[in-house]
């Protein structure tokens, strides 16, 4: 078995009986990142990463550190790193070295992982394909014609890839789940405020949360008992005990009641998705779960109040990138005027620019009561619809992408790009927990199966997720090296 198609689990173990060391596993991912063509790093950290294996070897020498020891890892670009390059994907932060770290990164660091570098993204993860990068799109390592999907296209196609044991991912309408789906890989994103936001670059503040991308659900719980827990730092971080994850990995599905929403598998969901979903959800059945079909009959709004609410909030949080205390700036400005427009105008791409208008539109006087109060109210409305659910449900599932991976440059009409987050945004606007595991295959691209938990049920969603993986090898295909 190849090193870079081993779980977490698997490393540490290597790494603790010596069959190899922290530096030779760190070197092995460098050496595949740079004869990669994935364009999935922005920046490759290799002096640091080096560094950091060496100290973890030291560690695990003393018979000291935890289960991730070690283990490389790839980061979004969108957390802050202390001395290093955070561009958020975009022209407007190409120089930007971050003066801190993210709560995220610093946790990380205290589990003695170690950084490959940091992975592209959709710019201010304004996207659902890679394709918005100021650092040009990512490839699918499936197929490199197709997209990854997106914004956390870059560490999807890293897991995928093999360039990375795991890697960190934001989700504020899908942005976790969607490209896990495509690239056929197992990506978590927990309930808002499990995992702390603070210098994680902000789009839409009561939307984004943090979660782990990684081969497996046990990988994935591994990951997230390093990165939750309150943090006083992020106002908007929960105070809620964080349980170890992987303690109830094993526990039975038998008797667990799922629930399929009728309006997930209507007119536009593609037939050979539709299929492989119900065959894991057949799967299930198998292992003693039942079925029962449900209504969530604001999920039909989820798209037009996302993309209110998300533009809304981004259209305030990205006022600050103005050219004058850091970012890019233009040349020569005749006055601060010319300043501000010229450097937002250069430094911010065309879906950035597009999101800021509507969400200033949508907030400007006359149109608030209209646009951004209703949205809001519908949110409401949405996350009701859940609440309801689950006094009859365990767990909901069904697709995460009503296709597979599309090819680079084909969907050109930016409402037929939000489409694709159809079934994911639903739990941003509620705050769930949302999970996207590798339930087959089309055409020989990937196809996920998404569930939704109650509200601080990642353990319950992992745990029903290991028990597929269990009974299935999806998770462990991957794709064929050039």
């Amino acid at each position: 078995m190849s090193i870079h198609t081993q779980t977490i689990a698997q490393l540490a173990q290597g790494l603790k009986d010596k069959e190899f060391s922290s530096v030779e596993l760190t070197q092995h991912y460098l050496k595949r990142i740079q004869q990669s063509d994935l364009n999935a790093f922005i920046t490759v950290t290799d002096e640091l990463a080096m560094a950091q294996a060496q100290a973890a070897d030291e560690k695990i020498a003393k018979g000291a550190g935890s289960i991730l020891t070690g283990i490389p890892y790839a980061h979004k670009d969108i957390f802050c790193t202390q001395g290093v390059k955070t561009s958020a994907g975009s022209k407007m932060l190409d120089n930007f070295i971050a003066p801190y770290d993210a709560t995220v990164s610093h946790q990380l660091n205290q589990a003695d992982t170690v950084m490959l570098g940091k992975v592209n993204m959709d710019e201010f993860a304004m996207g659902s394909s890679n394709e918005n990068s100021f650092y040009g799109a990512v490839k699918n390592p499936w197929n490199t014609d197709k997209i990854p999907g997106g914004s956390s296209g870059g560490s999807a196609a890293a897991v995928a890839g093999g360039l990375s044991c795991f890697a960190t991912g934001t989700d504020t309408g899908g942005s976790i789940r969607q490209p896990a789906s495509l690239c056929g890989i197992t990506g978590l994103k927990p309930t808002y405020g499990r995992v702390s936001r603070y210098g994680m670059i902000a789009y839409a503040s009561s939307l984004d949360q943090a979660g782990p991308m990684t081969k497996t659900a046990e990988d994935a719980a591994i990951v997230l008992n390093a990165m939750a827990g309150f943090d006083e730092k992020d106002s908007t971080s929960a105070e809620q005990a964080v349980p170890d994850y992987t303690a109830n990995l094993n526990d039975s599905v038998k008797g667990l009641t799922i629930g399929l929403p009728k309006e997930f598998f209507s007119e536009g969901l593609d037939d050979e998705v539709a299929t492989q979903v119900m065959n894991a959800v057949k799967e299930f059945e198998a292992m003693g779960a039942t079925v029962k079909e449900i209504s969530l009959p604001n999920s039909a709004y989820a798209i037009p109040t996302y993309y209110i609410v998300a533009p809304c909030e981004c259209s305030s949080n990205l006022s600050r990138l103005d050219g004058v205390r850091y970012g890019y700036r233009c040349d020569n400005p005749k006055d601060l005027e010319d300043l501000y427009l010229r450097s937002r105008s250069e430094g911010f791409g065309a879906e950035v620019k597009r999101r800021i208008m509507i969400g200033a539109y949508a907030l400007s006087a006359g149109y608030y009561d209209a646009y951004y109060l209703k949205a809001q109210k519908t949110r409401h409305l949405i996350s009701e619809d859940f609440k309801k659910a689950f006094n009859e449900v365990d767990v909901i599932m069904g697709p995460v992408s009503p296709t597979t991976a599309f090819d680079l440059g084909s969907v050109k009409d930016p409402v037929s790009m939000y489409l694709a987050d159809i079934y994911t945004l639903s739990a941003n606007l509620a705050g769930l927990p949302g999970m996207s595991i590798p339930a087959g295959f089309s055409n020989k691209l990937p196809v996920g199966l998404q569930l939704i938990g109650n509200y601080w049920s990642e353990s319950k969603l992992l745990n029903i997720a290991h028990q597929f993986q269990l009974q299935t090898n999806w998770h462990q295909q991957m794709p064929q090296e050039n």
